[in-house]
C-alpha cells in the first residue's frame, strides 16, 4: 500500500515541478501538431484529435511545455492537478500571442503567405487570430493550408489560379518527402480554412 502512496506523492511532486516550470515566463504550454502514429500517445500524452481516421486519428494535437532543451509533453497524469479545459485554453492563448511571422512567399509570386522555421509555424493553423490575418493578407474567403511538417506552413487562396495551386502542391510534396531538416512529419493533406477556422481537409 505504502508503495502506491509513495508513487502518488512522487507523481504529485513531478506535476508540481512542471506547474512551477510553466509559471516561468518563457515556459508556456503550446498546442503541438503530431501524426496519429505519434509514440507519445502510447506514453499517455494528452491529445485531442484534429483529423480522425478509421482506426483512431490521422492528426492529433499534443500539449507541450516549451522548455529550453525540448518540449515536455503533458500527460494524462497532469489532469490530476490541472484542468483539461484550462490547459487547452492556455495553450491556444499562448499560440494566439505568439508571433509566427506570417509573410508573403516570393517563390509563389506573393500569391501565398507562409510561416517557416519558427517553433509554432505549423500550429498557427489552429489559431483563428493568425488565420484571419492570412485571409486578410490574401484577400481570400477560403484558404488552402499546407503543413506537411512541423515548423512549415504555406497558405494560398482556395480560388488561386491553377499555376499557383500547382506550385503550392509541388512545394507541399517536396517538403513532405524532405527529411533533411529532421522536422517531424504532420500530414500529407491540405486543410481548408474558412472564416479563420478549419472546415475540412483534402488527403493527398
Amino acid at each position: 500500500m505504502s508503495g502506491t502512496l509513495h508513487g502518488k506523492e512522487k507523481s504529485q511532486k513531478e506535476v508540481e515541478k512542471i506547474i512551477e516550470q510553466t509559471k516561468n515566463s518563457d515556459q508556456k504550454i503550446y498546442p503541438i501538431l503530431k501524426p496519429g502514429n505519434w509514440v507519445g500517445l502510447k506514453a499517455g500524452a494528452l491529445s485531442s484529435t484534429l483529423i480522425p481516421s478509421e482506426d483512431g486519428a490521422e492528426v492529433v494535437i499534443g500539449y507541450g511545455i516549451d522548455t529550453p532543451d525540448n518540449f515536455a509533453f503533458l500527460t494524462k497524469k497532469h489532469l490530476e492537478t490541472m484542468d483539461a479545459k484550462q490547459i487547452t485554453q492556455e495553450a491556444f492563448e499562448n499560440l494566439a500571442n505568439c508571433d509566427t511571422g506570417l509573410e508573403f512567399v516570393g517563390a509563389l509570386d506573393n500569391k501565398a503567405v507562409g510561416a517557416n522555421g519558427n517553433d509554432f509555424s505549423s500550429e498557427t493553423i489552429l489559431s483563428r487570430t493568425h488565420m484571419l490575418k492570412a485571409h486578410a493578407m490574401l484577400d481570400a474567403e477560403e484558404l488552402l493550408v499546407s503543413i506537411p511538417r512541423r515548423t512549415c506552413m504555406t497558405i494560398i487562396s482556395r480560388q488561386a489560379d491553377e499555376d499557383t495551386i500547382n506550385k503550392f502542391a509541388y512545394l507541399h510534396n517536396y517538403t513532405w518527402d524532405d527529411d533533411s531538416f529532421g522536422n517531424a512529419p504532420i500530414t500529407n493533406s491540405f486543410f481548408i480554412v474558412k472564416d479563420g477556422s478549419i472546415v475540412g481537409h483534402i488527403p493527398l
